[in-house]
């Protein structure tokens, strides 16, 4: 079997078809990204991080946002939403907005921090350590004890 034939099946003949349908893709990418700044210029400034524009079909907008409450507070102002967009050509035939939710894949949670053991706190755990009679807790309560803040 020819290594340069497998190459032209997975990669195309070489004859331009390659490159006509990367250029095609380039083009609806540009165009995409010039209808989703105008979507996003027609959104509310306190709705628009986290909103995405997803696509336009048959005069169907859809966007995509991070949360429910934000997709409720979206519906809420489609109209004023569509109203804008009617304004640009592309959009002038837009009738109907459907929003999804996404929420984000990862998210960055913080580690809890402790909150520091006050000097009074410590004392009364030590306190409390020499008045049982248990040796396991009283222990624990001066170990506790041992985390002061300073």
């Amino acid at each position: 079997m020819n290594d340069n034939s497998d190459h032209r099946k997975v990669f195309g003949s070489g004859g331009g078809g390659t490159g006509a349908r990367l250029q095609g893709l380039i083009e609806r990418a540009e165009l995409h990204s010039r209808a989703e700044q105008l979507v996003m210029s027609a959104i509310p400034d306190g709705l628009a991080p986290g909103t995405r524009f997803v696509s336009y079909r048959e005069g169907e907008l859809v966007l995509s946002t991070d949360n429910a409450g934000k997709a409720t507070q979206l519906r809420f102002r489609q109209h004023e939403i569509m109203a804008a967009l009617r304004q640009h050509e592309p959009f002038q035939y837009a009738w109907k907005v459907r929003i999804k939710v996404s929420p984000p894949r990862f998210r960055h949670t913080r580690k809890p921090e402790k909150a520091p053991l006050s000097n009074e706190n410590a004392r009364l755990l030590k306190e409390e350590a020499g008045h049982t009679k248990d040796k396991a807790l009283r222990e624990v309560l001066e170990k506790l004890a041992s985390h002061v803040r300073d």
